[in-house]
């Protein structure tokens, strides 16, 4: 009884072997490039989609390529200016993305210092020498400029604005964030913290509408 179990044993186990080199030698192959045997590969290779091409999906038939929705905003992307935003509305509705540390302040005034000190000047006080050369030469960030909101700065980084031209081919999106932080400092606020009023709106309001024109005509009419 003993010895036919240990026969049975030996037999399986021999067999177990053959069939493990049987399976080896089977699956080696001369073409180089052949991956041999697959297990179960619907586990790690899924379907992929083609450009420009159409494709089936519960039951709908789709393009490939497609164009976003109006208004979205792909995952991990810092968007800039929202069509149909203007100067202004950049100033009110704008704000930094970009979560304020010593790092990043450090990072804009190495964009400063490449890309701004050749018109504003090493302080922001817009005697940089090409600056200086202009026909008129850069208010000063902590003058004219001091109260200006970080959104209309970066309006103006993106497109322009009077004798300074666009630097968005120049500048990413993160970049002009940063350098945004840095001329803060200049202009005397703290980094990233809410600007009270908007210098440049205030003093362009005073000319708009100077005092004494209503108590002149109220004289007149007596």
């Amino acid at each position: 009884m003993n010895f036919t179990k240990i026969i049975n044993l030996k037999t399986l186990a021999v067999g177990a072997i053959v069939g493990v080199m049987a399976f080896g030698f089977t699956s080696c192959k001369n073409a180089p490039n052949s991956p041999g045997y697959e297990y179960m590969p619907d586990m790690y290779r899924s379907p992929a989609l083609k450009y420009y091409n159409t494709h089936v999906l519960n039951g709908d038939t789709l393009q490939s390529a497609m164009k976003p929705v109006a208004g979205t905003i792909a995952r991990g992307c810092m968007p800039g200016i929202p069509a149909g935003m203007d100067y202004e509305k950049a100033g009110m509705y704008l704000k930094n993305p970009i979560v304020f540390n010593d790092a990043v302040l450090k990072d804009g005034e190495a964009i400063y210092g490449k890309f701004c000190v050749h018109c504003h000047g090493d302080a922001g006080k817009g005697d940089g020498k090409v600056g200086l050369k202009l026909p008129g030469a850069p208010p000063a960030y902590d003058g004219t400029l001091k109260n200006l909101p970080e959104g209309k700065m970066f309006y103006s980084i993106t497109n322009g604005k009077g004798l300074m031209g666009s630097h968005a081919s120049q500048l990413s999106v993160e970049e002009r964030w940063k350098v945004i932080y840095y001329v803060q400092k200049l202009q005397g606020h703290t980094p990233g913290q809410p600007i009270v009023a908007d210098s440049a709106k205030t003093e362009t309001a005073q000319v708009v509408k100077p005092a004494g024109k209503k108590e002149e005509k109220k004289q007149n009419k007596i």
